[in-house]
Formats: structure tokens, sequence, C-alpha cells
């Protein structure tokens, strides 16, 4: 029997939540998770330029962080199973100061695309600032509050900051 990946559910512009609710795809959710979504894609970009293993085991983590945090934008229920928790913001904490350890900040603006895989690790950081705002907008509509959400996604943005720096010595 063939599995075919489309339902022809989303034709009319509407998609499906967890929780089966459907709503329009140009709702605050669908933009927020789909924001994710860009995101995972643009460091899946900068796994194919990088040889380097810390980078890649960085960014396949930070791939699997953003499943869930899209399952949570995607769950409705209040005591949703979905939750980031405060120990993946601890380890992108601990991430950043690692790294600048070994590779100082520098004072001056970055203009990305020293190399393939910072270009692509300073894009990611760029949607995740847009899904940033995405899940800001959320928590003004009164459609989430998560404290733990806007706090990885602001950590993460700053970890990839570092990381694409990073990434141009170690790239």
């Amino acid at each position: 029997m063939n599995v075919f990946i489309f339902s022809k559910k989303g034709d009319q512009g509407t998609t499906s939540l967890l929780t089966g609710e459907r709503i329009s795809k140009a709702s605050l959710r669908p933009d927020a998770y789909g924001t994710l979504d860009e995101a995972s894609s643009a460091l899946g970009l900068a796994k194919t330029f990088t040889l380097n293993e810390t980078i890649l085991e960085m960014i396949q983590a930070v791939q699997e962080d953003l499943l869930i945090l899209g399952a949570r934008l995607s769950d409705t229920a209040p005591d949703s199973e979905y939750c980031i928790g405060t120990e993946r913001i601890q380890r992108l904490e601990d991430w950043i100061v690692k790294i600048q350890e070994e590779v100082p900040i520098p004072r001056q603006f970055i203009y990305p695309g020293v190399n393939s895989v910072s270009a692509s690790v300073d894009l990611a950081r760029s949607i995740i600032r847009r899904a940033e705002r995405r899940a800001t907008a959320l928590k003004e509509a009164g459609e989430i509050d998560s404290p733990e959400v806007h706090s990885y996604l602001n950590r993460l943005a700053d970890f990839l900051f570092i990381l694409a720096r990073y990434a141009e010595k170690r790239g």
C-alpha cells in the first residue's frame, strides 16, 4: 500500500495543530513554528559545509531542540508535554562561554559571509531572531506563556552569533 505525503486538508489555507484543531496557516502559531523550521534548514545547510565535529554536534543538538520547540508552539494544551527546559538554555550558555574562550568576539560590526559555514549559521541566527519576534507576538496575543521559549530563542540567537564567529576560524 502506498502512503502519500499529501492529504489535501491544507488546500484551503488551514493547518492542524497537535491538538487536532485547524487554524489558518497565516496564524501566529504556524508562522512561529514555520520560522523555526526555516532556521533548522539553514543549520542543515551549515552542516553540509563543515567537517568540524564540534560544529556538527552542536548544530545537531540545536536542530533537535527546534523540533521540540516547534511542537511546543503547535500545542495549545496548557500542560503541553513539549518543554524546552532550562537545561537546554544552560547548555547554550555553556557553549557560548566555551567558544568565547577559543574565539574572542570582535569589537566591530560583522558582515556575514567569511565562509559557507559561518554564513549559513548567521542566516540561521537572523531567522531565529524573527522566530523570537513571532513568539513574542504569540505571548502578547495571550496564546503562549512560556518564559523558557523566549529565553531559549534569545540565548540561541546569541549562541549562533558566537558559533558563526567560531566557524569563521575553525569552520
